[in-house]
């Protein structure tokens, strides 16, 4: 028996939502034309949440290189959660702490 591929990482640390909409996205092959016409919401609206999930596909991606805290903050802020102001003033916080 040939061996499963494993999940890649950044599929298994995205939650339910987002895998509903990475399906919907497929099944509508792509047309976020059709995909906004599935969830009855505007195009910009869906370009918004694709936008934010391509944003927190690459955070974790990258989760290597940054600490759990700034992962979560920055994927926080990627799904419109954090305010910009506020999401530059505890990233600061948290590299100025963790320098010591």
């Amino acid at each position: 028996m040939t061996p499963q591929p494993a999940t890649p990482r950044w599929l298994e640390l995205l939650d339910e939502e987002d895998l509903a909409f990475i399906k919907r996205f497929i099944l509508a092959s792509g047309s976020l034309k059709r995909l906004a016409g599935a969830y009855g919401i505007s195009y910009p609206t869906v370009r918004l949440r694709l936008d934010r999930l391509i944003q927190k596909i690459e955070i974790i991606d990258q989760q290597e290189k940054a600490g759990d805290f700034e992962r979560l903050l920055r994927v926080k802020y990627a799904e419109g959660k954090v305010e910009h102001e506020t999401f530059k003033l505890l990233l600061a916080a948290y590299r100025q702490e963790k320098e010591g």
